[in-house]
């Protein structure tokens, strides 16, 4: 193995796998004429939607309010708040709003 080099692990397999899906859905999405996207929504949200929820279900806070999947340590302190996946998603649910808000303005002007 040349040196920078690093062994493929199965992680890294899975993680390249799920981007490229996300890529092509979102290519198709994008791209694809009105058919597509219509298959695309009925086929592939509610699976993506399952993918969410799942995620998040592994960071529902605890009765003291936190995240026991992102707790740094046994004996935490940090005050109750929401955990880097809540936030997360929350930022891609509101940028992905400003940005459709803000490309279908730039439809209609152009």
């Amino acid at each position: 193995m040349e040196s920078g080099e690093h062994p493929v692990t199965v992680f890294r397999q899975l993680d390249r796998s799920l981007r490229d899906h996300l890529s092509t859905l979102e290519s198709l999405a994008q791209r694809g004429d009105d058919q597509t996207a219509i298959a695309l929504a009925r086929n592939e949200l509610p699976r993506i939607v399952a993918v969410v929820r799942a995620l998040l279900d592994q960071h529902q806070p605890d009765e003291n309010g936190r995240c026991p999947t992102c707790r740094r340590g046994r004996w935490s302190r940090r005050a109750p708040a929401p955990c880097r996946a809540y936030i997360g998603a929350q930022l891609c649910l509101m940028l992905g709003e400003q940005e459709s808000r803000h490309g279908k303005h730039l439809r209609s002007v152009g």
